[in-house]
Parts: structure tokens; C-alpha cells; sequence
């Protein structure tokens, strides 16, 4: 512990030099903000405008780091680029490690990382809330609370899915927080020392990458502060896309076990039932009974969305059960693919002091 204690007043001392040139020559303020994009044009210009409020007070760069978009995300972002503060890095990735790139590239001289999500909502001065209770907790991370909304039916079906019990199983960030120290939280602000330590994200995990550094982070003694601060989040906008976006999240869950030989949590793997329940239809021609698992899962969600409509008073979310059915078996799905097919688990990481 003193190794490292050790290791984190060394850069906390460099840091003090805040505004250091990074590699390419341009100044770097003593927070970064770094915000991972993949075709955000809807939302991007509003965010770093948002963000923009209270960059100077903060003494922010907000570097995008953008997967390769082409629904004009990086036209809108160069636009902004008149403010020195804001940076476009391309990065082919397409995945939130490219974090990694943007603090090897623009990290030296910043003591905190914040980091946005390009799909999100975010409070009033959401920075300067963060830093206020990192200077109160001395955390080494602040995580945050993640509210899922949506415009179109499906969206607001598949959110209302993604905030109950029955999407998310009673986790701690998908919930409101009054404050506490916890193992996992959706990523918001981070020492840079910490976050260096441990050799930033683990750049072979598609999804549930958060979930697999806070692992490390604490396995290294930091500490992480779940703050009483939410943000909004937009869900997918269909069916296919949201099956994708949790059959990442299965990959990745798998992949921690892998890694790290954890188990799943109870609100984890009752899900996991959901691949087998699926796999035993095929047997119906020999019993139909082999079909009552998959009946039965079905009804709850269903039944669990007619609830939800009638407890909201909005018809559109009578349609949660069926959102619930997609993520349910997404996340299944992804995890049973790693697990049986074997997928590669590296510890490789690309940051650079």
C-alpha cells in the first residue's frame, strides 16, 4: 500500500504543474473530460455545449474520442473546435477503452478524468459537482447513477424495462443513491494516478469493461464513492439494438469471470437461465413440456410491463415486458458465447505513462 500511496503523491505532485503541454503541443487543462462517440449527432452539440459552462471554471479540455461516425458527428465537433478547449481524436476502436488513448494522449498535467458518455444527459455543472465531492470524500473514484428515459414508445418501454427491479435486478447505480462507498458504479470521475496505476481499461473487453477496472482498482486499495448524483441515459431505439447492447454486457460479465474468478451475483445469474430455457425449445417434439420454462419467463415479463404501464399511466410502457425479454436474452446469450466458444480474455492494455 505504500507503493502505491507513494506512487499517487508522485503524480499528484506533477500535477500541480496543471497546463503541461500534452504530445501534440496543445495545453491541457487539470481536468479531462473525455467523451467516447460513435454517431451522436443528435446529441453531441447539446452535450459539450452543456459542458462548456463550466469547462473554464474547472479548468477542463474535453477531448471526443470518436469511433469512426458518419451521420456527421465529427463535422458538428470540429465546428466547436473554435474553443480551444475542445479536441476531436479519432480513434477505430469503437469502444469505450478508447479512453485509454485520449489520456496517453492528453492526460499528462491533468490530475482527474472524467468521462461522459456522448448518450446521456447530464446535470447542471455535473464536472464541478464531481470534483466537490471527490474533495470531501478523497475518493480515487466517483461514480454515479444512471436514470434511463426515452422519446419514441419503444424507448420509453424499453427505459421503464431498464429502471425496475426486473431489468436490472435492485443494482445499486441503476437506483437513486444517497451517498456511499461502493464496489462498482457507472464511471464518472477518476484520479488520473489511480487510473494509471492499474493500467486504465482492459482494451480486449467489448462490454462491462467499468465493471472489470473497478475490480482492479480496488484490488489496488482505491477506493470508489457512489455519489448521490444521477445522470440520464437514452435507451436504444429498438429491439434489435438493445439485444445487442446486452449481449456486450453478457460478453463482458463473462469475461470478468474468466479474468478474474469471480462469481456472478444471484441478480446476475437468474438470467442466465434464460440461453437454456431458449436451447430447450428445440426439444418440444419429443415433450412439450420442454417449452413451459420459456412460457413461464415470458409471462412474468409481460405481465411485470402490464404492471408498469398501468403503476405510470403510459400505454407505451405495457411494452417493457417484451424490452425486458430482449435484454434478458441478449445478456444470456453473450455470456454462454464466451463461455462456450472461448473468447480470448487479455489483460493487455495500451495506456501509457
Amino acid at each position: 500500500m505504500m507503493d502505491k500511496n507513494m506512487k499517487v503523491a508522485s503524480n499528484s505532485a506533477s500535477d500541480s504543474t496543471s497546463r503541461q503541454r500534452s504530445n501534440d503541443g496543445r495545453k491541457t487543462g487539470s481536468v479531462l473530460v473525455v467523451i467516447p462517440s460513435l454517431n451522436e449527432a443528435e446529441h453531441i452539440a447539446g452535450l459539450i455545449a452543456g459542458l462548456l459552462t463550466d469547462a473554464e471554471q474547472i479548468d477542463a479540455k474535453i477531448v471526443v474520442a470518436d469511433g469512426g461516425s458518419n451521420d456527421g458527428t465529427c463535422e458538428i465537433i470540429e465546428g466547436i473546435m473554435g474553443d480551444k478547449r475542445v479536441v476531436l481524436l479519432s480513434n477505430k476502436m469503437r469502444i469505450a477503452p478508447s479512453v485509454n488513448d485520449a489520456v496517453a494522449k492528453f492526460g499528462d498535467g491533468a490530475e482527474f478524468l472524467i468521462r461522459i458518455d456522448a448518450h446521456a444527459e447530464y446535470p447542471h455543472q455535473f464536472c464541478a459537482q464531481l470534483l466537490e465531492i471527490q474533495a470531501r470524500t478523497g475518493a480515487d473514484s466517483v461514480v454515479v447513477s444512471m436514470h434511463t428515459i426515452g422519446r419514441t414508445c419503444f424507448q420509453r418501454a424499453a427505459a421503464a424495462a431498464q429502471n425496475s427491479f426486473l431489468g436490472n435486478g435492485g443494482s445499486l447505480h441503476r437506483n437513486a443513491s444517497t451517498g456511499r462507498w461502493v464496489d462498482h458504479g457507472h464511471h464518472a470521475l477518476m484520479r488520473i494516478a489511480a487510473f494509471r496505476a492499474v493500467g486504465g481499461y482492459d482494451e480486449s473487453f467489448i462490454g462491462n469493461e467499468d465493471a472489470e477496472l473497478d475490480f482492479r482498482l480496488r484490488a489496488s486499495g482505491f477506493r470508489i464513492y457512489l455519489a448521490a448524483v444521477s445522470i440520464m441515459y437514452h435507451s436504444r431505439g429498438s429491439a434489435k439494438a438493445l439485444f445487442r447492447q446486452y449481449f456486450n454486457y453478457g460478453l463482458g460479465r463473462a469475461m470478468n469471470v474468466l479474468k478474474h474468478r469471480q462469481v456472478p451475483k444471484v441478480r446476475q445469474m437468474l438470467p442466465l437461465a434464460v440461453a437454456p430455457a431458449i436451447c430447450l425449445l428445440l426439444l418440444i417434439p419429443i415433450s412439450p413440456l420442454f417449452a413451459v420454462p420459456v412460457l413461464l419467463w415470458g409471462a412474468i415479463c409481460i405481465c411485470y410491463g402490464l404492471l408498469l404501464a398501468i403503476r405510470t399511466r403510459d400505454a407505451c410502457v405495457a411494452g417493457a415486458g417484451a424490452a425486458a425479454i430482449a435484454m434478458h436474452a441478449g445478456w444470456s446469450f453473450g455470456f454462454f458465447n464466451t463461455l462456450l466458444v472461448g473468447r480470448q480474455v487479455s489483460s493487455r492494455t495500451l495506456i501509457k505513462k
